[in-house]
């Protein structure tokens, strides 16, 4: 018989790294229904380049998450 090692610390990592993402998903989220505090009428082009550096970063993360881009198998 397999003896279980004790995972409680992982765990608990785990779900505390887990809920401060959900907070950072949290705060984009409003932030885009917000459309990133930008007037349209004061938009300019750097606020295009605020959101593609966003979207970059973004996608590093979605690629790494679902194994997509540089990160598919």
């Amino acid at each position: 018989m397999r003896k279980h090692k004790d995972n409680s610390e992982a765990v608990s990592a785990f779900i505390a790294k887990k809920a401060e993402i959900d907070t950072m998903l949290a705060r984009l989220a409003t932030l885009s229904g917000d459309h990133f505090n930008t007037d349209p009428e004061t938009l300019h082009w750097g606020h295009v380049g605020n959101l593609e550096f966003y979207a970059s970063l973004l996608k590093r993360v979605t690629d790494s998450a679902f194994r997509e881009g540089e990160h598919a198998e």
